[in-house]
């Protein structure tokens, strides 16, 4: 049986998790932090999520785990057949990292400690963001899925992304950046009702008080520090 290495409250965790489930695949949940002992025996860089196979074969990076899933469990495919529009989802899964999932983390710090982001920090962020919103325009099709008329990896990719942007970017900067996208929301909303991802919420909400707990002791260390 697969183990899935890592805590529900991580959108990238929950990306495997949802694949995971998405593929009917056998799997057992371990949770650790990140950074931790027990988390660097099975990723290199101490990063959630990992895995480890039946074999004992570890691996982290959630989109190198969700492509070894892919090619190891082909049963039920997250990528077209088709060489170009499977790079268009990966295309879109990348952009959605490094223009909306990436810039909007860094304003996680401000919300977990209930301070306002300084304005130049948002104003990067606002940037980054805004180069997302116009790639996303032309690439996203919501027809319905993401990358036309077959749910992919990128529909489950820039959910999870998105729980990152409404969460932290969207309340820094009081900003509703999925409505910039026409279409986002609204198949956000189709997604979020899904069963699979109605399963993955259960979990992230049953994790989050003890994960709470676990940032607020680093706080305190670093602020002591």
């Amino acid at each position: 049986m697969i183990t899935l290495h890592g805590f529900a409250a991580s959108n990238y965790y929950n990306i495997v998790k949802h694949t995971l489930l998405f593929k009917e695949l056998s799997f057992q949940e371990n949770l650790v932090y990140g950074s931790s002992d027990e988390l660097m025996k099975v990723s290199p860089v101490g990063k959630v999520p990992a895995i480890t196979t039946p074999d004992g074969f570890d691996l982290s990076e959630s989109s190198v785990v969700c492509d070894f899933l892919e090619e190891t469990y082909p049963e039920k495919p997250l990528y077209p057949k088709n060489a170009a529009e499977r790079a268009t989802v990966r295309q879109i899964m990348k952009i959605s990292e490094l223009y909306f999932e990436l810039p909007s983390r860094r304003l996680i710090p401000y919300v977990f400690s209930g301070t306002d982001a300084p304005e130049s920090v948002k104003d990067e962020v606002r940037q980054v963001l805004s180069r997302g919103i116009i790639a996303l325009n032309r690439l996203c099709q919501f027809s319905p899925w993401i990358a036309g008329d077959e749910f992919t990896m990128a529909d489950i990719y820039v959910y999870y992304v998105n729980t990152i942007v409404s969460a932290f970017a969207s309340t820094q900067l009081n900003w509703d950046v999925l409505a910039e996208i026409p279409g986002m929301k609204e198949w956000n909303a189709a997604v979020k009702e899904s069963d699979t991802a109605k399963q993955v919420e259960e979990g992230r909400l049953a994790n989050m008080p003890e994960f709470m707990q676990h940032v607020t002791a680093q706080i305190k260390a670093a602020n002591a520090g």
